[in-house]
């Protein structure tokens, strides 16, 4: 058994911006393509799953860039499986560089939902599968659920589109991230050398659905191990369907240099 998954990746052009180091959203698909892989090596992969009329679902991560690599660095990508918290399959995450320097970390909670009926499912035949993986911990608190804000402003508006859609027929949860980013100030994701975000994934949205992108500074209220210090900016974020009103996603991104 595979206990943790690794592999090298060389940051290209797409996973940076203007400053020339490692984006956000592309720490999110490094950590989305881990998991997905190290699933399929331990047999609990989508295919194995689906035979069974089962998915995996990312429902919360809390992801924290402790320092932003360059282009055309190689790093490495680690992910595994971290036990359970109630109906949350825990699995965490890291990337090094080179020379063994901790770069980013993180933590997620993952259900097990029946397809046809988009519920969720007890995770412990599943996790006997797993490796526990026993004193192999990041240093993050998370990943929790996040309370909503009554301060938030309306920010932007996007209708899900063809490359928002993944295999399950709905939007990915890396773009949700790649929506936060385009509704934050370009000078403050530029300028940051540390980022942390907690993001909950609260419900499905479908081909062609409008979510409304609310957002807001907040008053710096955690502190400790995963955020950046020092802090220069929190936001808070969270997307609604217009007409019911259905929270999509809720979020916080902390900045510091």
């Amino acid at each position: 058994m595979m206990d943790v998954w690794k592999e090298e990746v060389t940051l290209r052009f797409g996973n940076i911006d203007k400053s020339d180091r490692l984006t956000l959203n592309a720490v999110f698909g490094f950590f989305q393509e881990a998991a997905i892989s190290h699933a399929t090596v331990l047999g609990v992969g989508k295919d194995a799953l689906e035979d069974n009329g089962q998915a995996w679902i990312l429902s919360r991560i809390s992801v924290f860039i402790k320092k932003r690599p360059k282009y055309r660095e190689i790093v490495t990508v680690r992910s595994w499986p971290r036990g359970s918290e109630k109906l949350f399959a825990l699995r965490n995450y890291d990337i090094t560089g080179s020379s063994g320097d901790v770069l980013a970390i993180g933590k997620s909670g993952w259900l097990i939902i029946d397809i046809e009926k988009r519920k969720p499912l007890r995770t412990s035949i599943i996790l006997e599968k797993l490796p526990v993986n026993e004193g192999l911990d990041v240093m993050l608190t998370g990943p929790s659920g996040l309370a909503a804000r009554d301060n938030l402003a309306i920010a932007g508006e996007r209708q899900a589109a063809y490359s928002d859609i993944d295999n399950f027929g709905h939007v990915n949860n890396v773009r949700y991230v790649q929506w936060i980013q385009d509704i934050t100030s370009r000078d403050l994701l530029e300028n940051a050398g540390q980022m942390r975000m907690d993001i909950n994934y609260l419900s499905e949205v479908m081909p062609d659905e409008k979510v409304d992108l609310y957002s807001g500074t907040v008053a710096a209220e955690t502190a400790g191990n995963g955020y950046p210090s020092p802090l220069t900016s929190v936001i808070a974020y969270e997307g609604r369907k217009p007409v019911s009103g259905q929270s999509v996603f809720r979020a916080e991104l902390w900045l510091g240099n």
